[in-house]
């Protein structure tokens, strides 16, 4: 009779709260990271095998069969016990995030990925600067680096030539970009030097992604995978390199549990491979920058564009409290209706970008620009016109609506907001025979960016009007003018990191003129020119920005300063919503470490959601391990966490 071996499984599904696994037997000998078919109760479920194990004092129940044949590689499975710790989340729920739907479904063959046109690329060649960052990275073997390198100044083509390297040396290669970056032009750039691209995304069938993962755990040879966050989980067995692309954004944060940080992730990812992991942004989080200042490794800068001859864009700053810059609409300037003419004049294009987030309404005077803050938080005031009050989201300060500014003493005070479908009602009347289009979240599939790219690329688009969707990554060969709203839109949003996605965004729609020899507009509309995130973001000056928030930073005990845990409570009633935070930051007063600085209870952001009352506790730490206590102490049920929230909203 054959030996019985015996393997500690993880089911993906939650059995039981305290067992993340369970012992089977097997008459033949598995490895580590096999996906399985096991018996829980009556239950058929799909199983990983963590360990070999000696045979328990108890009856097991045996293995029922083998669902794929090669293993998860062993650093996707001690991922997923990280993740499971650092996250504070149950390793069944890590699983079905790792895992791709639909294991045990027979798939019809596949013919292979859609082609992608390749366009005949030369070598790339690199300019001094390029050279210093390549021949710094290849200094070390591994470990994770920060690439900060300003718009068009050749991020990607280093990118290719990392992934080449590390192709050619025998390993894989993922590279993430934000779902929203996956366009067609970023794909057809690597498409011209690799050939048998895996990629991945949301938009794809659940066969096709299937098919995708398949691929690449039968893989015999080294891969190419991007796609978006979840492209991580890849089952590659070698991985040499791990590239995030546009490494600030916050699609990287994942929402729904385990909410994870792809960059974290990657890290360890990166370590358990000992594979090089490079952050890439023009405009690094604050976070991963002062990180990477207080590690032992270079900072890889490209302060330079990639195309010499590249002419600068002219940017024009107008004053949206002063009406005179608003002779002829109530919204866009004069100078920016003179601008989109002139381009039109010239068969060119214009992006008209609005940053929709902001469009809450904000306090302000028309004025001076004074918007209604609060003492304690720094952040901006919400007002509540059921209850004629405005109010701070994190800290719960309350204040009357001012009647008047308290700085310059104007009764002129407004609550306002626009949208990107007004935007566009506007410019079809005062454009009736240009063909605008508007980009945004509430585009249907075959109006999106992908869909559309065509026209933007070859200048069809006369007027493209969009939310950040369209200020990343894209570089379009046309484009002569850019137009910003509202800049100042997203400071109204009562959060630690607005000021640094304001910055970021501008930097970013700035960037995506002045890339070639032609000469480019951007003309910026708002209502606080002066403010710091506008400024510098214009000038796309990202090292007085850093500066300057590090301080604020500090004065606000905030990130990197202190690690956040957001606590949501979620009630039918708004009475129960109220009873039941006010009780547990009551409990957590008495019990958690006195370090831990407790703020609220206070209504939450969107404090109606799904016909919820949503109230939230905002906990503030020096050190990460007193926030992980703290969620054992806070119920399962009506109550949600946040561990490192990238904001509070």
């Amino acid at each position: 009779m054959n030996d019985m071996h015996y393997y500690e499984v993880a089911p993906n599904q939650i059995i039981r709260l305290d067992s993340e696994f369970f012992t089977y037997s097997s008459d033949i000998i598995l490895a580590i990271g096999q996906i399985v078919l096991i018996e829980v109760g009556k239950k058929q479920i799909v199983g990983v095998i963590l360990r070999q194990t000696t045979k328990p004092k108890y009856h097991t129940k045996p293995i029922i069969s083998i669902i794929e044949q090669n293993p998860l590689p062993h650093q996707l499975v001690q991922l997923s016990s990280w993740m499971s710790k650092y996250y504070v989340t149950p390793l069944a729920t890590v699983l079905q995030t790792i895992l791709p739907r639909g294991l045990q479904k027979k798939r019809r063959p596949q013919t292979n990925q859609p082609q992608i046109t390749k366009r005949d690329r030369t070598n790339i060649v690199f300019n001094p600067e390029q050279n210093t960052v390549i021949n710094t990275l290849y200094q070390h073997d591994s470990g994770t680096f920060l690439l900060q390198g300003i718009t068009g100044s050749g991020k990607t083509e280093l990118y290719i030539d990392l992934a080449k390297k590390t192709i050619n040396s025998g390993q894989s290669v993922i590279i993430l970009v934000p779902e929203i970056a996956l366009t067609p032009q970023l794909i057809s750039e690597f498409n011209n030097h690799f050939n048998d691209l895996l990629l991945t995304h949301s938009k794809m069938s659940e066969s096709a992604r299937h098919h995708v993962w398949l691929e690449s755990l039968n893989s015999t040879t080294p891969r190419v995978v991007i796609g978006p966050r979840s492209a991580l989980f890849t089952p590659l067995k070698n991985i040499g390199a791990i590239i995030i692309d546009e490494a600030h954004e916050p699609s990287f944060k994942q929402d729904q549990s385990p909410k994870y940080s792809a960059l974290r992730v990657a890290t360890m990812l990166g370590r358990f491979h000992d594979a090089k992991v490079i952050f890439g942004s023009a405009t690094p989080s604050v976070i991963d920058r002062y990180l990477a200042e207080q590690s032992n490794r270079p900072i890889l800068q490209l302060t330079k564009l990639a195309r010499t001859g590249s002419i600068p864009p002219s940017v024009e700053l107008i004053d949206m409290t002063k009406r005179v810059n608003f002779n002829g609409h109530r919204f866009l300037s004069t100078k920016l209706i003179e601008q989109i003419t002139n381009t039109l004049s010239i068969g060119k294009q214009t992006l008209i970008f609005h940053n929709r987030r902001g469009s809450t309404s904000t306090t302000l005077c028309v004025d001076c620009g004074w918007t209604a803050q609060c003492p304690r938080c720094f952040l901006p005031l919400t007002l509540h016109t059921d209850k004629h009050i405005m109010l701070c989201h994190i800290c719960g300060y309350k204040s009357d609506v001012p009647t008047s500014c308290p700085t310059c003493g104007s009764a002129d005070i407004i609550h306002k907001g626009i949208g990107t479908k007004l935007i566009e009602a506007e410019l079809r009347k005062l454009f009736p025979s240009a063909n605008i289009a508007r980009f945004d979240a509430d585009n249907n599939t075959d109006e999106a960016v992908n869909a559309r790219y065509g026209e933007l690329y070859d200048g069809s688009i006369d007027i493209a009007i969009g939310t950040q969707i369209i200020a990343k990554g894209l570089d379009l060969p046309h484009l002569r003018t850019v137009g910003i709203i509202q800049a100042d839109a997203g400071l109204a949003m009562p959060d630690f990191s607005t000021n640094e996605r304001t910055f970021q965004l501008l930097a970013q729609v700035v960037g995506r003129v002045g890339r070639n020899e032609h000469q480019t507009q951007v003309v910026v509309q708002s209502y606080q020119p002066t403010h710091p995130s506008i400024t510098h973001g214009l000038k796309q000056d990202y090292e007085s920005f850093y500066n300057q928030t590090l301080i604020e930073r500090q004065r606000g005990l905030f990130p990197p300063f202190r690690h956040l845990l957001k606590l949501t409570c979620i009630y039918k009633s708004e009475a129960a919503a109220i009873k039941n935070s006010q009780a547990l930051a009551k409990e957590l007063r008495t019990k958690i470490n006195p370090a831990v600085q407790i703020l609220g209870p206070t209504p939450a952001f969107y404090e109606r959601q799904h016909d919820t009352y949503r109230w939230q506790l905002v906990l503030k730490s020096p050190k990460r391990e007193y926030l992980i206590d703290t969620i054992k102490l806070v119920p399962t049920t009506h109550w949600q966490f946040d561990l490192d929230p990238t904001s509070l909203l």
